[in-house]
């Protein structure tokens, strides 16, 4: 079995502020080549015993495996919320000029001219 370089990072945050401030801080940390913001979203979800209902904007993150913890780490620091929503999936097939884009945008050794 072989693990993806390219990996899709989900989060959650409770408004739109608070998703595009993440987003973008993680994007210039070169920790995800890019990210995407999207909602709000009706979140129906079970917390502190009891059953909760909510407003939600998702943040979604392209990254490269040599970054995706670092970024849910970053995420986590950042984020409003003790406990937030942070999962990655494995882009199991990309073109090869896209992993080659990504893989240079999270590299933050990187001069600026080789993104």
């Amino acid at each position: 079995m072989t693990v993806s370089d390219v990996w899709s990072v989900t989060s959650t945050a409770p408004t739109e502020d608070d998703a595009r401030s993440i987003a973008k801080a993680v994007v210039a940390e070169r920790l995800a080549a890019s990210a995407d913001v999207s909602g709000p979203a009706i979140s129906v979800f079970w917390h502190l015993g009891e059953l909760g209902e909510g407003k939600e904007w998702r943040m979604t993150f392209r990254t490269s495996l040599r970054a995706r913890d670092r970024l849910a780490a970053r995420i986590a620091d950042l984020h409003p919320w003790d406990n937030p929503e942070i999962t990655a999936t494995a882009v199991e097939w990309c073109t090869e000029d896209y992993r080659n884009w990504l893989e240079r945008s999270t590299d933050a050794s990187a001069q600026p001219g080789e993104r």
